[in-house]
């Protein structure tokens, strides 16, 4: 066995009580918010839905062995842009975009915020003005067989997005644009966790980081 491998097993039970923790200070950060607004949307209180379509153009000379990904295609979509904290709106908040899918073996949703692209702050949320004007990555990454890949969504003009994904701290590859076609009245309530996209999963250390969180957002909903 390599020495870098040992290392990884010897650090596991450190890296699970290290996120296990961490899972639960934003669970704890999620009750707060839902103490201090009672309402069943403690996070994400206000935003928009759309229906719209992600046309999907491939991974080109770089595929990442993801189906869904590397090859061309359309899929219907429910998008949900909010603000996170829910400040008021003249003041700078965390958006986020949610988006659904309609795969062939069920629905996949896809979370984003606002973050920084450069290889040190894909995993660090930015306040903004408006969702329309800074891009949004999906923070934490999946697992692929390529290595841990994380989307991105940059916005051009008011309803659509370019999508691309990224392998760690590789560059970024434009692999579709997502359109919003209507705005709609709809309540989703989005889970990354039950509804990865096909052919990718989640991590045990993203799990568990988020896992308490979302039990607790559900809860809240009722």
């Amino acid at each position: 066995m390599d020495v870098s491998r040992q290392l990884t097993q010897a650090a596991h039970p450190l890296v699970a009580g290290v996120t296990r923790a961490g899972g639960w200070a934003l669970a704890l950060a999620t009750a707060g918010v839902a103490a201090a607004r009672p309402a069943r949307k403690p996070l994400h209180p206000r935003g928009q839905v759309w229906e719209g379509v992600l046309t999907r153009h491939g991974s080109g000379d770089q595929p990442t062995g993801v189906g869904w990904l590397d090859e061309p295609g359309r899929d219907d979509a429910t998008v949900r842009i909010s603000a996170a904290i829910g400040l008021p709106t003249a003041l700078p908040d965390i958006h986020g975009l949610a988006i659904r899918l309609q795969q062939p073996e069920g629905e996949a949703d896809i979370l984003l915020a606002t973050t920084g692209t450069a290889p040190g702050l894909r995993h660090v949320l930015r306040f903004t003005r408006s969702p329309t004007t800074n891009a949004h990555t999906t923070l934490l990454p999946y697992r692929s067989p390529v290595g841990p890949l994380l989307f991105a969504a940059t916005p051009r003009g008011e309803r659509r997005f370019d999508l691309a994904h990224a392998i760690g701290s590789g560059p970024w590859q434009v692999f579709a644009h997502l359109d919003l076609v209507r705005r709609v009245e709809a309540e989703i309530s989005y889970d990354p966790l039950l509804n990865p996209p096909e052919g990718l999963e989640n991590y045990p250390w993203v799990s568990r980081l988020r896992a308490p969180a979302y039990r607790t957002a559900r809860r809240s909903r009722g």
